[in-house]
């Protein structure tokens, strides 16, 4: 009866969508072309500028945009339906698609002035075991949905949940940034994300019983399910390892903050930090308020073992030395923000500069310019006798607009003129010369 259940509700077969057309429209997703890789490319920028701001909005955009799945998703099925052809395709644009990608966010890394390593960023450095499960099930969901006739809105949920795109912008920012711890946490996590999405794509196309191509050579067959085999095991080994040093870490700090709020929290005492030293194995205390006994504190220091902190001693720091902690404590965080507020005004009053700098060199450009211009226009126009050069700025009473423009005040020879052609062709060179769109001309003798 219970299996029964199980077969009417989680049966996925009645669902089936027609084989050839599933893997028709996978097929179709595989090629990195023309506008797809434009897509591709805008959807990297995006999601850089995500991480650089430290946006999850807009992260989240850039992976709805990206359409990294495709060959991702080619590669398993072909590899479970034995379409070495498909598999090629697949594992070709691949590439072509991650080292674009990389090019495109360590271009972004190099422009950007904004070279901080923010949280969103920095998440993507370390990968563990629970990024391997994200992939494997977001995979299958993925798999599911193209598979059946009911897709619903579960593909764009898969392409966030498995996020693609910023383990690639975080690897540009440390190629970018000369950091390669960076790049290697973020491209071992992409790496993950591709094996076991592939890899749940494979199960799934076994599970729902694809029908297989025929396969000629068992030699090669069996050498790729070899590789496959290893590729896994080999992504997740140190996955495993970073998992276990995370969980680790989480558990001691768990452990450390339940002895201190067991142990040492009493009424008119207050703890207001603590912290380990793993060289000298000392867990280090700062109390405020009523002091803690030396009683309490050594019944505190026999029981660390209880919370599996038997190899720390404790360090307890209160009364007038905890005052002292804690006014040093404020200096510090007095003298950065001291020292980041100057460097605000330094930053504030550099960029004034340089525009006022820029300014000035727009100002005195045509000046420095006369001599030269003026021997010029001798040559083409041997009516004139010298010429003033100066950058205006004409207002208007109706508009707040400044319209600016060159004007050239043009001296010519005594009981001569210059004709309107003459004029109109001496204001088109001069604006080609000095690289303006409008120069005014105004005459005198």
């Amino acid at each position: 009866m219970v299996v029964e259940f199980l077969k009417k509700y989680f049966n996925a077969m009645p669902d089936k969508e027609n084989e050839e057309e599933t893997i028709r429209g996978i097929s179709a997703g595989v090629s990195f072309k023309g506008a797809t890789l434009w897509v591709l490319v805008f959807a990297i920028f995006i999601a850089s500028l995500g991480l650089n701001v430290n946006s999850t909005a807009v992260i989240i955009g850039a992976m709805l945009i990206s359409p990294l799945m495709g060959p991702i998703i080619g590669m398993g099925l072909a590899v479970g339906i034995n379409d070495f052809e498909l598999l090629k395709r697949s594992a070709k644009n691949y590439l072509v698609a991650t080292v674009i990608s990389v090019i495109t966010a360590t271009v972004y890394f190099l422009l950007t002035p904004l070279d901080e390593a923010q949280s969103e960023l920095l998440a993507r450095t370390s990968p563990t075991l629970y990024d391997v499960l994200i992939a494997l099930f977001g995979g299958a969901a993925g798999f599911v949905a193209l598979a059946t006739k009911g897709k619903g809105n579960v593909l764009p949920g898969v392409a966030i949940a498995t996020a693609l795109m910023p383990p690639l912008c975080t690897a540009g920012f440390g190629i970018a940034t000369g950091n390669f711890y960076y790049f290697l946490g973020a491209f071992y996590l992409f790496f993950i994300n591709t094996v076991f999405i592939s890899l749940a794509t494979y199960l799934g196309t076994r599970m729902m019983k694809f029908k297989q191509k025929s396969f000629l050579d068992n030699d090669r067959y069996t050498k790729v399910r070899r590789y496959i085999i290893i590729a896994v095991v080999a992504t997740m080994v140190p996955a495993v390892f970073m998992t276990y040093n995370i969980v680790r870490e989480s558990i001691f700090k768990t452990n450390i903050s339940k002895f201190v709020n067991d142990r040492l929290e009493n009424t008119g005492t207050r703890i207001i930090s603590y912290d380990v030293n793993s060289d000298s194995l000392t867990l280090r205390v700062v109390a405020v308020g009523r002091e803690l006994s030396e009683n309490t504190i050594k019944n505190a220091e026999q029981s660390m073992a209880d919370y599996k902190l038997g190899r720390y001693r404790l360090q307890v720091i209160q009364g007038s030395e905890s005052d002292s902690v804690m006014l040093l404590n404020n200096k510090l965080a007095n003298m950065r923000t001291s020292t980041d507020n100057y460097a605000a005004m330094f930053h504030e009053e550099a960029q004034k500069t340089a525009r006022l700098q820029e300014l000035l060199n727009e100002y005195t450009r045509y000046e420095a310019m006369a001599p030269v211009i003026a021997k010029e226009t001798k040559a083409l126009f041997p009516k004139t006798r010298n010429i003033s050069l100066a950058l205006a700025n004409e207002a208007s009473a109706d508009t707040t607009v400044l319209k600016r423009y060159v004007v050239a005040i043009i001296g010519i020879e005594q009981q001569t003129r210059l004709t309107d052609d003459e004029q109109k062709r001496m204001s088109e060179w001069l604006g080609t010369r000095l690289g303006v769109d409008t120069v005014h001309i105004f005459i005198r003798h």
